[in-house]
Formats: C-alpha cells, structure tokens, sequence
C-alpha cells in the first residue's frame, strides 16, 4: 500500500472578508499574508501536486491541515472544489483532520465549518469510539488493508500569535480505546494530525506552536510496537522517532504543498509511504516540485 501525504494547502480566499470580518484575529493573519507569506505560496503548486497523485500509483491521500489561511467558507469551498475536482480521488482513499487555520477564529469552531465542508471525507469505520469535536467527529478510524488511519484533530481556535495545538483528554482517551481495538491492533496505525508530536525545545516557543499534550500522546501511543504519526505545521520535511515499549513510531512531517522555497527542505511537494502486506512500513520518501518546470525530484527527509 502507498500512502500520499500533503500539508499546509494554505488556500486563500478574499472573495467574503468582508471588512468587519477581518476586525479580529484575521487581521493578523490578513497582514501575513497581505505583506510576507503571498509572496511565496502559490496555490498552482497545489493543483499540479493534486493532479500528479491522481496520476500515480496512490492507495490513500492524507491531508494534514491548513488547508486554508483564513477560515472562511469560500477558502473552504475552494479547498474542497481541489481535493474534489482536481485531485479526484474517491473519498474512501482522502483523508483530512484540521490545522490551526482552519479553525482560526471561535466563529469557525461554533458553526463546525470544518465538519460541514469536509465531512465526506471525515467518516469513520469505528463511528462509536469517536468524540464530539468543534471541527467533526474525531478521532476517526479507516481500515484500510495493512494499515489503521487515525484522524485527529490537534487545531483549537487561539489568541493572535498563539498557533499551539491541542487534543484533550476525550480525544486522547478515545485513542486509547482505539488503539486497544482487535482491527486495529492487527494492522499498522498511521495517525494524522496537524501538529507535529515533538514539541520545540524552546519552553515558550512550545507554548505558542506546540502541542499542550503531547507527552500524554507519546504515551498512549507507547504500547505500539510501529506506526506512523504524520503531521504538518512546521512547512519543512522532518523525519523523527519515538521509541516505545516495543519498537518505535516513524514521526513524518510534510512541508507547505504551495511554498516556494530554495530550501529542498521546504520546496512544495508530497511525502510517500509504503506499507507492506504484512503491515511493515518498508519505504518512506519524499518528492519536490520545480516551480518552473512542474517537473518532481526526490528529495531527503
């Protein structure tokens, strides 16, 4: 089986900012973007990485959050018009969990924004053990041959310049339960979620862009003897581990699918994994795209 990841889509929409509507945490966001970040994402990027994994030999497309910038409906729509049209996969082999801007403001999390736009793709084999979260139902499961998806959602809505994520003890606990469960425990779990499990050194750069649990994660996924936890968030290529009792996780981080950077790194593009029959994860690579040529090159996690 081989697995696609794509992150931090970064989609931008102005088309229903209206002026009032960018009079609180956007704003901040709206002057990134207006006078730094435009500059270097492109979204064409992640139009030509979605037509090029529906051109290959992919089983499953994971998608680790910040699909948008804004939160808005039309960024959403935008978003989903890519994964829909462009990427056009059927929506048992996408899966997607929610980044911190796609859950930018409290407005965002009461009206479930996320979940309305994306809750094709959010349906789960194990709908009992999931939580009532602001952005759907998570964690969810897909069984998928050799190996278990776990989707969670790690974005909260925060104050302007906090981008720290969260998963709370429900969420964590139905984790547990998940992983105790007999379909999952004869396959190989890959849990997404959009922020990365390695916390920065840094204690306060970790309260900003951290994962406020992430200790209590490493341990209930502790009791795995292998898996993989894919994230996004840092927009650069990381390839960590984490022991457990066992064995250890394979820690993987996808850069921006829409960044221009002279960093291979951090250039747009995708990260693959293979999973064999027998659950073992066999391969884990990772492509770039030329901005110019539109032409893919690998590149070293």
């Amino acid at each position: 089986m081989r697995i696609a990841h794509i992150s931090d889509l970064h989609l931008l929409a102005l088309d229903a900012a209206i002026p009032f509507r960018l009079f609180n945490k956007r704003l901040t966001g709206y002057a990134n973007l207006r006078f730094r970040r435009k500059h270097i994402h492109r979204p064409e990027l992640v139009g030509a990485i979605a037509e090029h994994l529906r051109k290959e030999r992919v089983d499953h497309v994971c998608i680790t959050g910040d699909v948008t910038n804004l939160a808005l409906e039309v960024e959403l729509q935008l978003v989903r018009r890519v994964i829909d049209d462009v990427l056009g996969l059927p929506k048992e082999r996408v899966s997607i969990v929610p980044g911190n801007h796609d859950v930018y403001t409290k407005g965002s999390e009461r009206s479930r924004r996320f979940f309305h736009a994306f809750e094709p793709y959010l349906q789960s084999d194990l709908p009992e053990l999931a939580t009532s979260h602001p952005a759907g139902p998570f964690p969810f499961v897909k069984l998928r041959g050799p190996v278990a998806l776990i989707g969670l959602a790690s974005a909260v809505s925060r104050p302007p310049f906090v981008a720290a994520g969260k998963l709370g003890k429900a969420q964590l606990e139905a984790l547990a339960a998940i992983l105790r469960h007999p379909e999952v425990k004869k396959r190989t779990p890959v849990v997404l979620q959009h922020h990365p499990l390695h916390n920065p050194p840094s204690k306060l750069k970790a309260r900003l862009e951290g994962l406020d649990d992430a200790e209590t994660l490493a341990e209930k996924l502790s009791i795995l003897p292998r898996g993989l936890l894919l994230h996004g968030h840092l927009h650069r290529r990381v390839h960590g581990r984490e022991g457990t009792r066992e064995g250890e996780i394979a820690a993987v981080g996808a850069t921006s699918a829409s960044l221009v950077h002279e960093s291979p790194m951090k250039m747009a593009g995708y990260n693959t994994y293979d999973i064999a029959d027998d659950g073992a994860i066999v391969a884990i690579g990772s492509q770039a795209i030329d901005a110019e040529s539109g032409r893919f090159f690998p590149v070293e996690l």
